[in-house]
């Protein structure tokens, strides 16, 4: 059996709370590495977290001005200089066989890895080679077992709160650790689209959320707001993305999606609370979609260069009135355009002069950000909305949400047999 087999059997077969020390052992075992960190990318997508356990002296790095944060950012492998002396950290317990003696300095680099799982930034991977033991071969299995290890942590989350515990750079409110178990990650890529989100404040969130499902023809994705705060606004949004995902999985369409929702909210709260909502269905080989506009979520989208707001017909909020019904519209993407999807916490902040962040900001960070992949450009909109908004001023929620739409590929052509 060849290393890299060896390597990904390992991880494969190891206890959920162990990854961290058999990515350890197996990296050093097979490719003689000296040091191995496993980082977590933190729910403000701001800092990477080490994995370790309490007394947790290892120091965070920032996303963006580190050599691990570039390899998350570019999602692509970063080899650098290993730095020696490291800051002194809490290892893991120490795997049967210790790891390689480590070099002198300059003698080595260390391979900063990307873990992350169908476009889902997990966090990274590093792992310290001696010199002469960072071969493109090398390289190219140690990202392949980055890969493996990404898989086998969205796994172990069923099993230990490690690495959801790693995640955090303070302590999540309780209606923000209900909103968080609810994603389905906070970023996605298939051949025909990627999408990138980001809810803040990270760690009080309440009640804004977000939720996409795919299947071989169909991308649907919902944004949800549910009116109030704390608890109360936490879980009403939960009541409502479980009855979205309820008729979803019935195989209903959009707007019975939207009815079934509506009458589930209605059905507990009397019209007394009820869920803005923007939901959409779109043809993967088309990018024809249906939009559903039950509330304050808006879209904004950028094409061949321009920015501007796609108005949509305004309809009821889900749980306002009993059986309220809901007319879906259509529209089309084009492969090289992309949505932007707010919620009223952002396009509706206002600056110290009382300008709407809606108003020209959006779109001008739109624009600035045309060349940054959809996973970064939340992010850099929350950035914007910072230098926005009045400085101290209460804020609301804010959720955003960036879909680049590729089209589906063309299948290559046969080349005729002469």
């Amino acid at each position: 059996m060849d290393r890299f087999a060896t390597a990904a059997r390992a991880l494969h077969t190891a206890l959920p709370h162990a990854l961290v020390d058999t990515v350890r052992a197996v990296c050093a075992d097979q490719y003689g590495a000296t040091d191995v960190d496993l980082w977590m990318a933190d729910y403000a997508m701001t800092m990477l977290q080490p994995v370790t356990v309490p007394p947790y002296t290892a120091q965070p790095v920032p996303i963006r001005s580190s050599d691990p944060g570039r390899a998350l950012g570019a999602q692509e492998p970063f080899v650098c200089k290993a730095r020696y002396p490291k800051p002194a950290r809490a290892h893991l317990s120490r795997p049967t066989k210790p790891l390689a003696k480590q070099p002198e300095p300059g003698s080595a680099v260390t391979a900063h890895l990307p873990v992350s799982v169908r476009g889902d930034r997990l966090g990274v991977l590093s792992v310290t080679l001696p010199d002469g033991r960072h071969e493109p071969a090398d390289l190219s299995e140690l990202q392949q077992l980055a890969d493996v290890l990404a898989h086998e942590l969205v796994v172990a989350d069923r099993d230990t709160d490690l690495y959801l515990q790693a995640r955090r750079a303070t302590r999540l409110t309780l209606a923000a650790e209900m909103q968080w178990q609810l994603l389905p990650g906070r970023s996605c890529t298939r051949p025909e689209y990627t999408l990138g989100a980001q809810l803040e404040p990270a760690y009080a969130i309440y009640g804004d959320n977000f939720d996409w499902a795919t299947t071989a023809d169909t991308l649907t994705l919902t944004v949800t707001n549910g009116m109030g705060d704390g608890i109360k606004a936490a879980l009403l949004t939960n009541l409502a993305i479980n009855a979205l995902r309820n008729a979803r999985r019935a195989g209903l369409s959009l707007a019975d999606q939207a009815a079934l929702a509506d009458q589930a909210l209605y059905a507990e709260h009397q019209g007394a609370q009820h869920v803005a909502a923007l939901l959409f269905e779109f043809d993967l080989a088309t990018g024809a979609f249906e939009v559903i506009d039950a509330g304050s979520p808006k879209i904004w989208r950028l094409r061949k260069g321009t920015a501007e707001p796609i108005e949509l017909e305004a309809q009821l909020p889900l749980g306002m009135f009993e059986d309220t019904p809901y007319i879906p519209q259509h529209h089309t993407v084009e492969p090289g355009d992309r949505l932007l999807i707010v919620s009223d916490g952002v396009y509706a902040s206002a600056s110290e002069h009382g300008e709407l962040f809606s108003a020209r900001p959006l779109t001008r960070v739109l624009s600035e950000t045309r060349l940054l992949p959809a996973t970064q450009v939340p992010q850099a909109v929350l950035e914007a909305l910072a230098a926005h908004r009045v400085p101290g001023a209460d804020s609301d929620d804010a959720m955003i949400i960036c879909l680049d739409w590729h089209g589906r590929p063309t299948p290559a052509r046969a080349t005729p047999a002469t």
